[in-house]
């Protein structure tokens, strides 16, 4: 009887391992959402609201306008301004810790190791700077990435210029240069993107970052970039999901706090869940990435060669054994 056939790295089968190293240890991810990615959802879900109320110039009552003059100044720019940057540092420290502490209970329950919630804080202390290093070089590359393509646009300007084209904001001829360069551009960043999925997964739980991380995970992502593809478009399409109903939650918004309340709750309870398991798949995926390499069958074998490890009754937490197969 011929044995079957080892299942296939895919993307339903890296979600089909998120969700069981999840539910495992649903408390402990639980814990972790709560104390991480819950006031990063929270606060993404109202900032439309403090926005709006900060650049609002509309008077609280109608008799204000008898005692003020109609030549008004325009609300100051200064107060939004500063709510944009306290929450971009609220949620740049809050994801990098998030990131830190979720992959490395993922990566430690893959192996059925025991899952500590005490532990997975505190090795926030250890992986935050390498993966704020990490996140940095990745900015610059981005920055240089787009430097390049202005720089292209110009050029080519230039060129049509010399040659007799006119080359108006409003001609056909600019505005199909504009798009091309536009076009590339995104597809040189989808393609480091896609390549530099595992980063943070690799600043966490190997001595690597910064320009060292993105290159492990180019070379953990050959042969997988598609799983990786497909990973990122199913969390970026539930993203733009939660991002639209954000948006129509302020639209929408009504005199009834408590129906306010419940719309907010559910919203941010859901960029929570998308944030949590987003983080857990990307771990997954280097592990099935190192099987891919080989490098799993090594670590699993050093891991258990010396003793014998008393495994929970919980059948989700006993450790995986990755099985690859390979077409020639």
């Amino acid at each position: 009887m011929a044995a079957p056939s080892p299942p296939s790295l895919n993307l339903r089968a890296v979600l089909t391992e998120t969700k069981r190293i999840i539910n495992a240890h649903s408390r402990h991810f639980l814990a972790l959402s709560v104390v991480f990615l819950l006031p990063i959802s929270f606060s993404s879900t109202v900032y439309p609201t403090l926005h709006n109320l900060l650049i609002s110039d509309r008077p609280l009552i109608n008799s204000q306008k008898f005692f003020t003059s109609s030549d008004s100044a325009p609300p100051s720019p200064t107060k939004p301004l500063l709510l944009a940057l306290a929450l971009a540092l609220f949620v740049s420290v809050l994801s990098l810790s998030a990131l830190g502490s979720i992959t490395y209970s993922v990566f430690h329950g893959f192996y059925g190791r025991p899952v500590k919630l005490l532990c997975a804080v505190s090795s926030v202390g250890l992986s935050f700077f390498p993966l704020l290093g990490t996140v940095i070089c990745c900015q610059l590359i981005l920055l240089l990435l787009a430097l390049v393509a202005g720089l292209l646009l110009f050029l080519f300007i230039g060129v049509f210029e010399m040659i007799g084209v006119e080359m108006e904001l409003s001609s056909p001829y600019f505005v199909g240069l504009f798009i091309v360069v536009a076009v590339i551009s995104l597809v040189v960043l989808l393609y480091l993107q896609v390549n530099w999925t595992l980063a943070g997964v690799v600043s966490v739980v190997e001595p690597r970052w910064g320009f060292g991380a993105l290159r492990r995970s180019a070379d953990l992502m050959r042969g997988m970039r598609g799983v990786g593809l497909s990973l990122m478009v199913f969390f970026g399409v539930w993203s733009g999901v939660l991002g639209l109903c954000s948006s129509v939650l302020y639209e929408w918004r009504s005199r009834d706090g408590l129906r306010n309340v419940v719309m907010i709750v559910l919203c941010s309870t859901g960029v929570m869940a998308v944030l949590l398991y987003h983080a857990a798949a990307n771990t997954v995926l280097y592990m099935y990435c190192k099987a891919v390499n080989g490098e799993l069958a090594l670590e699993i074998a050093e891991e258990f060669a010396s003793e014998y490890v008393s495994l929970p009754f919980d059948d989700g937490k006993v450790p995986r054994v990755v099985s690859v197969a390979y077409v020639g």
